[in-house]
């Protein structure tokens, strides 16, 4: 019996290796049609990595740098508005704020409402009540006064003596006043002095009169002890109180003594109270006063404090925002059309180049993510460069203005993300174009 034995190949040479190896498939050099084995009966499958795409979106940018540069110039625009608005209404709020009147902002008054006029009651607040709000944390100055109907229009002459021709005299308010009215008005006496303790303790016959009804009356000055008459008394004038910061009608009108008041005109009743605050404290010493003024009847007293200040802020933040921001978006919207556009044009143009590449095994997921990356680049570049140009505005226009510059720095790390996105949404429709161009068609359009 023969035994039977396997015959080998006949080994043909260096010949049939280099055959062999032109006969497998070869792996594609090209970074966009790379391929991995596939599973399924040898079938390969086309792949791209994120790398490899953001360096043909990045190559597809430079390819045409003006007019990259061109629609890159609209997201810039849009993003720098976005930047330069915000911020400037940021900045121009905080100045707001931060030049709000400081008198405003620390001056607080309580209305005292009068007593009915059958009521034997005791008045709500009396004269030697503001010692008690002068011991509340915050308060710097404070005063009490006494207005009524009755004297807002009194006729006041500088003299008893009518002339031919001369002045008879001048309509004015007379009002009553505690010793710390300078204080709390944040005036200074221009002449002489202002009554003291002294001169309401012994009801003594004095005014204080304002610049302007001073003025008025001609008298200039206290040193020959000027007198005014009105109601069939006299007074003598020891001071002129002048340049009012708060209360400025004050300056037109004749001030009292509280007791030398009660005594001549039964002026006598507390309407008003006048407090000043340190910055910051004008609404606890709001809280406050009323209690420490009346203790039994606090609700009955009105108080007028300042704002909030943070509110105030906040308020003219939002406003000047929501201004300006429009514009931004207006004009980032413009910016997107424009990306859109010039990615369209940029298909229709690339029409050959993407047929070439169906054609190789590029899948439509890879074309239009080649697409989608280049306006994404584009977006993202506009964004950093649209958010350094804002910055650098809101600098210099603060810088110029002599403000101090307020920048959110989420607003400027976020920018370029919303030039990316805007670019992103810019490119779906042109991308979406080219993704659905059949291979054959493409090869056969006109370059």
């Amino acid at each position: 019996m023969k035994s039977r034995h396997r015959t080998a190949a006949p080994d043909l040479g260096p010949a049939a290796s280099r055959q062999e190896q032109l006969i497998r498939p070869q792996r594609s050099r090209r970074p966009w049609l790379r391929s991995a084995e596939g599973h399924d009966k040898g079938v390969e499958r086309p792949w791209i990595s994120p790398r490899d795409l953001w360096a043909e979106a990045l190559s597809g940018v430079l390819a045409r740098p003006v007019r990259s540069a061109l629609t890159t110039l609209g997201t810039v625009l849009g993003i720098g508005t976005l930047v330069i608005t915000i911020g400037v209404a940021s900045t121009a709020a905080n100045q707001i704020v931060g030049r709000f009147d400081a008198l405003t902002a620390t001056s607080v008054s309580v209305v005292v409402p009068p007593p009915p006029p059958s009521s034997d009651a005791l008045p709500l607040v009396d004269w030697q009540g503001i010692d008690a709000v002068d011991r509340l944390a915050g308060v710097e100055s404070s005063a009490a006064l006494a207005e009524s109907d009755k004297t807002a229009a009194v006729q006041v002459r500088a003299n008893d003596v009518v002339t031919p021709g001369g002045v008879s005299g001048q309509t004015l308010a007379v009002v009553a006043a505690s010793s710390s009215l300078p204080a709390a008005v944040r005036g200074d006496v221009t002449a002489g002095r202002f009554y003291d303790t002294g001169d309401i303790d012994r009801h003594d016959r004095v005014a204080v009169l304002g610049d302007q009804a001073a003025h008025l009356l001609g008298i200039k000055g206290v040193e020959d002890a000027p007198a005014v008459f009105f109601d069939g008394h006299s007074f003598t004038v020891i001071g002129i109180l002048g340049r009012f910061e708060r209360e400025q009608r004050l300056s037109t009108s004749v001030i009292l003594p509280p007791t030398t008041a009660k005594d001549r005109l039964g002026l006598d009743l507390v309407n008003r109270v006048l407090i000043n605050t340190s910055l910051g404290a004008a609404q606890q010493v709001a809280r406050q006063s009323p209690t420490a003024l009346s203790p039994n009847n606090a609700k009955a007293l009105t108080v007028l404090a300042p704002p909030d200040l943070s509110k105030a802020r906040k308020g003219v933040q939002g406003d000047v925002n929501g201004l300006f921001l429009v514009l931004g978006l207006v004009s980032l919207i413009v910016g997107a059309i424009g990306i859109a556009n010039v990615t369209l044009v940029t298909v229709m143009e690339r029409v050959g180049e993407i047929g070439l590449r169906r054609a190789l095994g590029a899948s439509r997921r890879q074309i239009a993510g080649q697409f989608l990356m280049e306006s994404t680049t584009i977006g993202l570049l506009g964004g950093v460069i649209g958010a350094a140009l804002g910055m650098v505005v809101v600098v210099s226009v603060s810088a110029l203005k002599d403000w101090t510059p307020v920048l959110d720095g989420r607003l400027a790390l976020g920018a370029p993300v919303a030039g990316a996105l805007v670019g992103l949404l810019a490119g779906v429709y042109p991308s979406l174009r080219a993704s659905r161009m059949e291979p054959v068609e493409a090869l056969r359009a006109p370059s």
